[in-house]
């Protein structure tokens, strides 16, 4: 079954809680791109954020080739808007999510977008890796169903409401 991520739409959220990750100067929701292939993993971190307390628009990607399309509007994605901040899996089909890192982090034009790596892996050497890519950070994910909507909306109280994110480019 195809979703509405899989056509480049975005799904906005709202709720009757103050709309902290609204970008006080613009008054816009919080672009997330979600890279992620795992259909369990993307539909709980959609729930997640669902529920929080930021407005927010995601988009999907779920290999790293549709990332790198995604990120530089090729395709059928040349309506795709800047994400101000990537939820990125390691383990990708086509393109793995440590090239994905590594292109966004020497791409001028992309660098400065926070990539928050959220990936099974418990390595070390990939934890090295993505720190010295200049991943923002690095998050194992729970196993457990509870446990990961938890970590989801941790991530969101810190990423999308303490952090100020840097502001997209003029035009974005």
């Amino acid at each position: 079954m195809e979703s509405k991520f899989d056509k480049n739409e975005h799904r906005g959220h709202s709720s009757n809680q103050p709309e902290f990750g609204e970008d006080s100067d613009m008054g816009k929701p919080v672009e997330i791109l979600l890279i992620e292939d795992n259909p369990g993993d993307i539909r709980l971190t959609i729930e997640a954020l669902k529920e929080g307390r930021v407005t927010n628009n995601m988009q999907l990607a779920k290999d790293g080739e549709e990332a790198m399309d995604l990120l530089h509007r090729r395709g059928r994605f040349t309506n795709a808007i800047r994400p101000d901040i990537i939820f990125l899996d390691l383990n990708l089909p086509k393109k793995d999510g440590r090239e994905v890192l590594a292109e966004i982090k020497t791409d001028e034009t992309l660098r400065s977008i926070p990539v928050v790596v959220l990936t099974m892996s418990k390595a070390e050497e990939d934890i090295l890796k993505t720190y010295q890519q200049h991943a923002n950070c690095y998050i194992t994910k729970p196993i457990d169903m509870e446990q990961f909507i938890t970590t989801m909306k941790q991530i969101e109280g810190f990423w999308l409401t303490i952090v100020k994110l840097p502001p997209r480019p003029k035009g974005d």
